[in-house]
C-alpha cells in the first residue's frame, strides 16, 4: 500500500519518525499517507524481532545445521530489508526501493521454507516416501524440476513488477491484452511521439521505449507461468495423483494463477489503482510461497534423506 499509494516519504526521517522514537510517535499523527508508511515501519520492526526469536529457538531446539543456517539467514535478511528501507527514505532513489521489494519476496520465500521443513508435516512425509517405486521417484525429481522452474519465473516476476511500482509513473501500456492498440506496440521515434501525444491528451506521464518493453516483458513472463504452473498441475495430475499434499497443492496453485492473471488485468485497466495493485502484489507473494512448498515438498518426497 505504501508503494501503491506513493506515500513512501510520508515520513521523511529515518529512524525516527518525524524525530519521534519510532515506538513513541503518537498516534493522533497516524494519519493521511503517515498512517501507511508508520504502520510498515512497525510491521516491519515486529517482523525482525520475530525474526531474532525464530533463529534463536531454532539453535536451542534444532539438530539439522542447514535448519539453523536458513534461521541465520532470515535474520541477516531482515536486518539488511531494514537497513535498505531506510536507505530508501534517506537517499531518495528508487533502485533502492526496487531492491527492497525483491529482498521482501526472498525474505518471505525463506520463511516459508523455514516454515515448513520444521513441521510435523515435513516428517510424514519422509515415511510416506519410502513406500515410492523408483519409477515415482523419478517422475517427482520432473515435478520438482516444474516446481523450481515456475519459482523462479514468479521471482523475476515479481522483480519485473517491483521495477514498473517503483517508476511512480502511469503504466505505459493501459490497455489489455492488446498493447497501446496493437498486439505489438510501435517503439519507433514516431511511435513513441503518436503515443505521448495520445498521453500528453488524458494527463498521462509520457512513456518511453525501457518502460513500454518492460510491461511488455511482464506480460510475456506471465504467460510462461502459466504454462508452468499447469504444467505442474498435470504432471502432478498424471504421475502423483496418490500424494495427497502435492495434488491439493497443485490446484491451488492452479487456481491462483487465474486470480493473479485477472488481477494484473483489473490493475491495467484501473491504471494501477491502488487496492487492485496491492492485491496482485499479494496475491503474487502467495505464488511464490506456493512454489517454495512445491519445489521443497517434491524434493522431500524424491529423496527423503
Amino acid at each position: 500500500m505504501v508503494t501503491s499509494k506513493n506515500v513512501g516519504l510520508a515520513v521523511p526521517d529515518w529512524p525516527t519518525t518525524f524525530g519521534y522514537n519510532m515506538f513513541l510517535f503518537p498516534v493522533s499523527k497516524w494519519i493521511g499517507g503517515v498512517l501507511f508508511e508508520h504502520t510498515h515501519r512497525l510491521i516491519a520492526s515486529t517482523v525482525g524481532i520475530l525474526t531474532i526469536i525464530l533463529a534463536t529457538w531454532l539453535w536451542r531446539v534444532e539438530d539439522r545445521q542447514p535448519i539453523k543456517t536458513l534461521g541465520l539467514l532470515a535474520v541477516a535478511a531482515v536486518i539488511l530489508q531494514g537497513i535498505l528501507g531506510g536507505l530508501r527514505v534517506t537517499m531518495l532513489k528508487d533502485q533502492i526501493g526496487i531492491l527492497h521489494a525483491c529482498l521482501a519476496q526472498a525474505f518471505l520465500g525463506l520463511i516459508v521454507l523455514i516454515a515448513i521443513t520444521t513441521s510435523n508435516f515435513w516428517r510424514t512425509l519422509s515415511g510416506s516416501s519410502t513406500g515410492l517405486t523408483s519409477q515415482v521417484s523419478q517422475r517427482l525429481l520432473s515435478i520438482r524440476t516444474v516446481a523450481i522452474t515456475a519459482t523462479i519465473l514468479i521471482y523475476v516476476q515479481l522483480a519485473l513488477g517491483a521495477t514498473m511500482r517503483h517508476q511512480h509513473k502511469d503504466l505505459a501500456i493501459l490497455d489489455f491484452p492488446t498493447a497501446n492498440g496493437t498486439w505489438i506496440p510501435d517503439m519507433s521515434a514516431a511511435g513513441l511521439a503518436k503515443i505521448n501525444v495520445w498521453r500528453d491528451a488524458r494527463v498521462l506521464s509520457d512513456v518511453d521505449a525501457f518502460q513500454i518493453w518492460l510491461q511488455m516483458a511482464h506480460r510475456f513472463v506471465a504467460v510462461l507461468i502459466g504454462i508452468a504452473v499447469i504444467m505442474f498441475y498435470l504432471r502432478v495430475a498424471r504421475s502423483a495423483r496418490e500424494i495427497g499434499a502435492l495434488r491439493r497443492l497443485s490446484i491451488l496453485w492452479f487456481i491462483l494463477f487465474f486470480i493473479q492473471f485477472t488481477l494484473g488485468a483489473w490493475t491495467i485497466w484501473s491504471n494501477k489503482a491502488a487496492d487492485i495493485a496491492t492485491t496482485h502484489v499479494a496475491v503474487g507473494a502467495i505464488m511464490l510461497s506456493f512454489g517454495v512448498s512445491a519445489w521443497a515438498i517434491s524434493s522431500r518426497l524424491a529423496n527423503p534423506q
